[in-house]
């Protein structure tokens, strides 16, 4: 091992240093699988709370939440919103904040309208469309690192940027979608349980293993926590930067692929507003906004809250731009939890 890579192993987050120790045998993998269990339990402890105190008060405000098929609806309808969150959540560990997601969501689907229009089978939309994804986070990612310009003056131009381009490939009108394969995408069900929620759970693993148990995901939560150790670490943060930008983008396209599909048709003004939904679901789970500690498990958990609060709140027939109040709100209050409680550390 080179002293890079001991230094990220020493120096990472709590999140790393967990996934760093040894595991001989079978026997200890599952010990430790238990431990790790636990750890994450207790470090989501208070979040679970809240959400389970939110379904509690919806529960009680409208007889219909509790229902099995308004639950299925907000698992579903959270499928997709976690997905996005889950790239989202890297872009924070670092200290970074993508602010295109939404547009790039949109601009993904408005692809995958025209190609499955043009004739074009799943098989090559797919891979298309998720390629798309990872150019569109280069392109963030490049911006950012190589003409070292914030984050987010770069996000908020290419979010107008994207949402124009996404206009500009359906013609500014909804691509309806009528084949069965890329349908049944969004829509069909494996073993009894509905094709995004397997999706969602394959992403979750995949996303926390790299995270956990990788080195870049070390890197990651290296960088994020102290950007000038980590250079010292011997690590490219800029290199880093434009990695973790596609993973964002290609979180993104595989959401604009998922919502098409739902929604059967793709539509260019839609995820508007998902880039605030993305990040309050992140920073409810626990990703601080200034890096270096979060993951995506407490993401998922963040991600069912907001779920949870939009649908309460559609089931209550609350309008529109009062919910925008409520999760604005919501994000204030998480942020200012988390600066509190850096500053008592």
């Amino acid at each position: 091992m080179t002293p890079s890579e001991l230094s990220i192993t020493a120096s990472g987050s709590s999140n790393a240093s967990d996934a760093a120790e040894g595991i001989p045998d079978s026997q200890e993998t599952w010990r430790d699988g238990l431990r790790a269990g636990w750890r994450s339990l207790r470090r989501h402890a208070g979040t679970l709370m809240g959400l389970a105190a939110l379904v509690l008060l919806f529960s009680l405000l409208s007889p219909a939440f509790l229902t099995g098929g308004n639950l299925r609806n907000v698992l579903l309808q959270v499928s997709i919103i976690a997905i996005v969150a889950f790239g989202m959540t890297y872009v924070l560990l670092l200290g970074e904040i993508d602010l295109s997601v939404g547009s790039v969501v949109a601009l993904a689907g408005s692809v995958a309208g025209l190609m499955l229009g043009q004739g074009l089978a799943p098989a090559m939309v797919l891979p298309a469309v998720l390629l798309c994804g990872l150019l569109l986070g280069a392109l963030n990612g490049s911006l950012s690192a190589l003409l070292h310009l914030p984050s987010f003056i770069v996000t908020v131009a290419t979010m107008g940027i994207f949402r124009g381009l996404a206009y500009i490939v359906s013609g500014g009108m909804p691509a309806p979608v009528d084949n069965e394969a890329f349908l049944w995408i969004g829509n069909g069900e494996w073993l009894g349980m509905p094709v995004p929620i397997w999706i969602l759970a394959a992403l979750l693993a995949a996303n926390h293993f790299v995270l956990a148990r990788t080195v870049f995901g070390r890197k990651t939560y290296l960088a994020g926590g102290n950007a000038e150790a980590a250079t010292y670490a011997g690590i490219r943060v800029g290199r880093l930067k434009i990695a973790i930008f596609m993973l964002s983008g290609l979180m993104a396209a595989v959401g604009g692929l998922l919502l098409t599909s739902r929604l059967y048709s793709a539509q260019p003004n839609a995820a508007m507003g998902w880039e605030l939904d993305a990040i309050a679901a992140a920073v409810l789970g626990g990703t601080r906004l200034a890096g270096g500690h979060g993951s995506v498990a407490g993401t998922l958990i963040g991600a069912l809250m907001i779920g949870v609060i939009n649908n309460g709140m559609n089931l209550m027939s609350v309008p529109y731009f009062y919910q925008l109040i409520v999760k604005g709100s919501v994000i204030l209050v998480a942020v200012c939890i988390d600066v509190h409680s850096r500053r008592r550390r």
